[in-house]
């Protein structure tokens, strides 16, 4: 791989040294780069390929990062990061101590706002601008957001706002999927330059400079460009009607186009907001990202040579094509089964759903608050609506999942997918919390299968369950290999079930961590302590009479769940001292997630920091129940059930 430009930029001065002709070689060559390490790490691909010369362009024009720079989502920050002082780092990428796959504040001066979820920028972007003009510092916000961003209404609130004021503020639409406006070209490039160059206060003095261009007798190309005038000057744009001077479309991968623009923009001493239609292209220059845009949108490791990807695991179902092939089964039998998805139809298995069904199936796009109110109309005129979210994404209509369905009861179902720890892309997106501010509310039901067979199960008695809403969470990633029943039970609501007996301790576990419980249960066993296993499957209701079997019959009690604090374990804790079950010596332990935020590493990585692997289980274990203090022998393990075995 040869860069000789690129390994000459050092510092973001570098790029600023060289001479605009040399920029679309940078571009070229920060392209080749930015392929070369997400080959060997994985991670977000064709987003930043879009952007390559954006990036270029805004580093060159711009004196970051005292302008600021904001990159809405993070997905496309990659060839950013090579150029600000961190491409000696790059091939850590989502790695355990290295660089973030998202922007991030503590990681660089040049990202002046950390992301991983959609729509933020222009919001952050107008506050940081009021807040320059407040304290008297000449600056360029700069916040850039994809077309898909622009789905969601925060980013829409932000425009309604920005657009009351006088504040200057930078906003680059980058448009890789869709043309809202006319396509780009030389007169669509030239009407940007001519407005942002000059201080036009009206659309027919715009027009009046452009028909000068044209000879006389050439009406109908006269008309034409006046008519492109009036589009490009905004008049006709939802974007003007919200208070912006709109600019563009223009060609994001031509420096001709962008380098004008971007300097008079700069240059201009005009208040106001600005936004900027920039075209691109999603994994523009790699011959693998074009024709599989979607594929090419979050990568594992590749061949950079023929594209050919590295599987992640091994050939188990995921928990994600299990709930989908659930859903189909149960949509089989209920035409009321509907299913909602906020611009995620592969990512949570409904693209198989919409196939067999296509009239069933709603993709709303970034908008998660929209989703879950959808779903409650649905709702209310009987349907049977599952919202499929990511845990993360959920977060973000957490309002109207309590005012509009929780106070009102009503029957939605939400498939929580990624829930728990997700591995390299870290913090941001970590599905942790939903067990905490779900568990809080009345009514509703939570659900969270262990493994692929129980998910079976649990998606039958979330379409039979219609007396309120209800919940069912599962992680990232394969399955544990169980046998997987050609139909799904309808379980009894809030009963756990016992795999296990022993004399000693009594672990409860729920969701994905009972095979980790099970190991320590089984090395507990070679040091003469026996182990009673449970299996919560409810995160609300609580399984009070298990809960009772468990604090009663044991000396030590583990509460175990890959969530945060606050959340099924607290639940558990609080019942136990409310009943009197801590007044006696039981010694009762909640493990779940530390109070931190935990940085990208492996899900396994991630696990055995926070204590819930099988170590971790069991060294809290021999904390509570040192050897000496065991009973004798326990009795052979056998299963025996709470609820359903």
């Amino acid at each position: 791989m040869r860069t000789p430009l690129l390994d000459h930029i050092n510092e973001i001065d570098d790029v600023r040294r060289l001479s605009e002709a040399d920029l679309p070689q940078l571009a070229n060559e920060l392209r080749t780069a930015t392929i070369s390490a997400v080959s060997k790490t994985g991670g977000h691909l064709g987003a930043g390929l879009g952007v390559v010369e954006l990036t270029v362009a805004l580093h060159y024009v711009f004196s970051t990062p005292e302008d600021r720079l904001i990159w809405d989502v993070g997905h496309q920050a990659y060839p950013h990061k090579i150029l600000t002082g961190r491409r000696d780092r790059i091939e850590s990428l989502r790695q355990k101590g290295g660089l973030s796959g998202f922007t991030k504040r503590s990681e660089s001066a040049f990202d002046p706002f950390g992301a991983g979820h959609s729509s933020t920028s222009i919001s952050a972007g107008l506050g940081m601008a009021v807040a320059s003009e407040m304290q008297g510092i000449p600056r360029n916000v700069i916040a850039v957001i994809g077309d898909g961003a622009m789905s969601a209404g925060m980013a829409y609130e932000a425009m309604n706002n920005a657009g009351i004021s006088n504040h200057r503020l930078i906003v680059i639409l980058n448009d890789n999927d869709m043309s809202i406006s006319q396509p780009v070209g030389a007169m669509s490039s030239y009407l940007s330059r001519l407005i942002t160059s000059q201080p036009y206060h009206s659309i027919r003095d715009l027009m009046r400079e452009v028909a000068s261009h044209f000879p006389a007798e050439i009406e109908r190309t006269a008309r034409r460009a006046k008519d492109a005038a009036r589009d490009l000057m905004g008049a006709n744009s939802v974007f003007s009607q919200l208070g912006f001077t709109h600019i563009g479309p223009i060609d994001g991968h031509d420096m001709g186009h962008l380098l004008p623009v971007l300097k008079n923009l700069r240059d201009s001493r005009s208040h106001g907001p600005v936004l900027v239609h920039v075209v691109t292209e999603k994994g523009h220059g790699h011959p693998f990202a074009g024709p599989s845009a979607e594929k090419y949108h979050a990568v594992p490791k590749f061949d950079i040579i023929t594209g050919t990807q590295q599987k992640s695991g091994g050939n188990l179902p995921s928990y994600t094509s299990v709930f989908a092939n659930s859903l189909i089964a149960a949509a089989e039998i209920d035409p009321k089964i509907v299913a909602i998805t906020a611009a995620m139809p592969s990512g949570t298995g409904l693209d198989k759903i919409k196939a067999r069904f296509p009239s069933r199936v709603f993709d709303v796009g970034i908008a998660e608050q929209h989703a879950v109110t959808f779903a409650a109309g649905l709702a209310c005129e009987g349907m049977k609506p599952f919202c499929a979210l990511y845990s993360t994404f959920l977060q973000r209509g957490y309002d109207q999942l309590v005012h509009d369905v929780a106070v009102q009861n009503l029957p939605v179902r939400f498939a929580i997918d990624r829930a728990g720890l997700v591995g390299a892309d870290g913090a941001t997106h970590a599905g942790v919390y939903d067990l905490a501010y779900l568990s809080c509310l009345p009514n509703m039901v939570i659900m969270c299968p262990s493994d692929e067979a129980e998910l079976v199960h649990m998606v039958a008695t979330a379409a039979a369950y219609d007396d309120g809403p209800s919940a069912l969470r599962y992680p990232r990633g394969e399955g544990v290999g169980c046998a997987i029943p050609d139909a799904g039970e309808v379980l009894a609501i809030g009963k756990g079930r016992l795999l296990r007996e022993g004399n000693d301790i009594a672990i409860l576990s729920l969701g994905t961590r009972l095979g980790a419980a099970i190991e320590a249960a089984d090395r507990l066993d070679g040091d003469g302590i026996s182990a009673t296993i449970a299996d919560a499957r409810f995160a609300k209701p609580l399984d009070l009479a298990l809960i009772d079997q468990l604090a009663t019959n044991h000396k030590a009690l583990l509460i175990v769940e890959e969530g945060s604090p606050g959340g099924f374990a607290a639940h558990v804790m609080t019942y136990l001292g409310n009943a009197g079950h801590l007044d006696g010596g039981l010694k009762a332990r909640a493990l779940c997630l530390p109070d931190v935020f935990i940085d990208h590493d492996s899900q396994q990585g991630q696990l055995a920091f926070a204590g819930l692997d099988c170590d971790g289980i069991y060294a809290a274990a021999r904390k509570v129940i040192p050897k000496s203090s065991a009973k004798s022998a326990a009795p052979k393990a056998k299963e025996t059930s709470g609820g359903r075995s």
